[in-house]
């Protein structure tokens, strides 16, 4: 009777529905065109010519190799459908008018700044290796560095908690909050009380969470029992379970602004795995950062481009959001904090290039952490040349993975990796989620962005860049506590099961499409 109800509860809900509904569009299609080719040879010639041309048109693209390798590959093996499925899915742009929406809202955000104008100036001649980082931040991603910032790193999910409370409680203005997962359990229902009584109070409360990373959480339209409690709230770009292209790119960020001078954001989402009330893959090892200061403007002026591109507030004055405006406490603190966005909507890859700035510049040390290691050709070479030339190269994966088939792949990288010098550890105790990298006692980066096509291509992501902050050091205590709790992977651990190498040849070539 409990298994016929769970099947009962899950066909109820709504991703249920939704893959239902697209199942039955493929599957249509799918005989729709097998009927007609059956009769028409003038139909199979024209879908071997889309195709072709689909083929040609991907080789010409200014577009990752891996990416253009991994359609290819199915439309010759299927040229009657490869090239229709690639006109449906295989864009990674955006739809124009989600591009014009954000272009919109970013031109009305950037002019509200308060970037340092001598800070990357005093910084070159200090470093030029941290100078050509955050210039590259600033200028393609246009999200200045920033001193005058106090910053916190918090190791598990549970010890960032209670002080992402604590701080909700002294909100006195507003509250932006932005997230990929958000559950109906211990955790949401902890802040959610917080929201409703601030709303209560005449604090503005302004929530946004991604459709597609809650749909097998939360009910349909979920915002409008939110909206109830007083809390303004988007459900950023909708489900809808018919093809579409705009349906690939999802929001994976999570950050709370609270007042315009506090801010969290890091790698947990809100549901209670986040904080090990509830125990899925062991324990869930997830890092977060709270921050203090000017900086945290980055991260307001990220939620509004994002708010503005849906709800088109004309009339919305955004100084009152500005860091110092609400609460005149000034902060002076050591090092330079440069939160950063990343988006889909441009040709500029700012996740992996700010990767792959720390990896090519490293000179003693790089540690990283991924849950899903998938990377590309230059990823790799920048990894093996840096371990070839020295650097102690550490990446963390997990012991317990929460998707297998993923995990599968992300195995797949260890012989390569392992066999250049890179050191890989798998962490017993359970599910590595954090997304952290730290090199040589300067750097750090705690962020959104996980090593995957995804994160790195099709996703809005976030991170931090902590130059000479507190934060380096306590990221890196971190990682090597973990080492000790990680076992470490050799080159004959990567060569013992024939057939599941053969499984991951195959994931290796869809890597990019996953």
């Amino acid at each position: 009777m409990r298994i016929i109800n769970k099947i009962l509860n899950f066909i109820s809900k709504r991703v249920f529905v939704v893959g239902l509904i697209i199942l039955i569009q493929i599957f249509w299609g799918i005989s729709m065109l097998t009927k007609l080719t059956e009769y028409s040879n003038e139909l199979n010639i024209a879908l071997a010519v889309l195709s072709l041309f689909a083929v040609l048109y991907i080789i010409n693209k200014d577009d990752n190799p891996a990416y253009k390798l991994a359609w290819i590959i199915p439309i010759l093996v299927f040229p009657l459908f490869g090239g229709l499925l690639y006109l449906l899915f295989g864009d990674k742009r955006p739809t124009k008018r989600m591009r014009i929406q954000m272009d919109k809202a970013a031109a009305k955000i950037s002019a509200f700044s308060i970037a340092e104008d001598d800070l990357l100036e005093e910084l070159q001649k200090e470093d030029k290796i941290a100078y050509g980082q955050m210039k590259y931040i600033n200028d393609c991603a246009h999200y200045p560095a920033y001193r005058n910032t106090e910053s916190y790193y918090y190791k598990s999910g549970e010890a960032c908690y209670p002080v992402l409370l604590e701080e909700l409680r002294k909100a006195k203005h507003f509250i932006f909050m932005e997230y990929f997962i958000v559950e109906e359990a211990e955790m949401w229902e902890g802040i959610l009380e917080i929201l409703k009584q601030k709303a209560a109070e005449g604090v503005e409360v302004r929530f946004m969470y991604d459709d597609m990373g809650c749909v097998a959480l939360l009910p349909y339209k979920y915002y409008k029992k939110l909206e109830g409690f007083g809390i303004k709230s988007i459900a950023f770009n909708p489900v809808i379970p018919f093809f579409s292209l705009v349906m690939n790119h999802r929001d994976h960020r999570k950050i709370t602004v609270i007042d315009g001078n506090v801010g969290f954001m890091g790698g947990w989402n809100l549901a209670d795995e986040y904080i090990n009330r509830k125990e899925r893959f062991g324990y869930w090892k997830d890092t977060a950062v709270m921050l203090k200061g000017d900086a945290v403007w980055n991260l307001t002026s990220m939620f509004l481009v994002s708010w503005n591109s849906v709800k088109h507030d004309k009339e919305e004055d955004i100084r009152r959001y500005m860091p110092g405006i609400l609460t005149q406490n000034p902060v002076t603190a050591a090092g330079y904090v440069q939160p950063y966005g990343d988006s889909p909507l441009d040709r500029e890859n700012v996740s992996e290039s700010v990767f792959l700035n720390m990896i090519n510049t490293a000179q003693d040390y790089i540690y990283m952490t991924t849950p899903y290691l998938v990377i590309d050709n230059e990823m790799m070479t920048a990894l093996i040349l840096a371990a070839k030339r020295g650097v102690d190269v550490r990446i963390f994966t997990p012991g317990i993975p929460d998707k297998k088939y993923v995990f599968i792949l992300t195995q797949s990288y260890y012989s390569q990796l392992v066999n250049g010098g890179v050191k890989i550890y798998q962490y017993d105790p359970g599910f590595v989620h954090a997304k952290n990298f730290v090199c040589d006692d300067k750097f750090a980066i705690v962020g959104t962005i996980n090593l995957d096509y995804r994160s790195l291509y099709l996703h809005f992501e976030c991170g931090t860049l902590f130059y000479r902050t507190p934060v380096v050091a306590a990221v890196k205590a971190d990682l090597l506590e973990m080492t000790e709790v990680s076992t470490q992977q050799t080159y004959a651990m990567t060569q013992k099961n024939i057939f599941k190498r053969l499984a991951q040849a195959v994931l290796r070539v869809l890597a990019p499409l996953m």
